[in-house]
């Protein structure tokens, strides 16, 4: 995932002519790289909530902190 796809490999896959084009193809791999970064995004912050809940039932502040700031981070780099 997070692969780095420049605006001038799709210019060039757009000037080839083939039957299923090659800007079709690059177009369709970046909208599932995007799709699957964003689901493993969502899985992984519902899964920081569950574990932060489960630290705060259990009045585990260390584990609190450490996955509170994860989530933090998470959400970070997701702007």
């Amino acid at each position: 995932m997070d692969k780095y796809y420049s605006y001038a490999d799709f210019l060039k896959a757009m000037g080839r002519n083939q039957t299923v084009s090659e800007a079709e193809k690059l177009l369709n791999e970046i909208y599932m790289d995007l799709f699957l970064n964003h689901v493993h995004r969502e899985q992984r912050k519902d899964r920081l909530l569950t574990l932060i809940d489960n630290a705060l039932d259990q009045k585990d502040k260390g584990s609190f902190v450490a996955y509170t700031n994860e989530l933090c981070q998470l959400q970070q780099d997701s702007v």
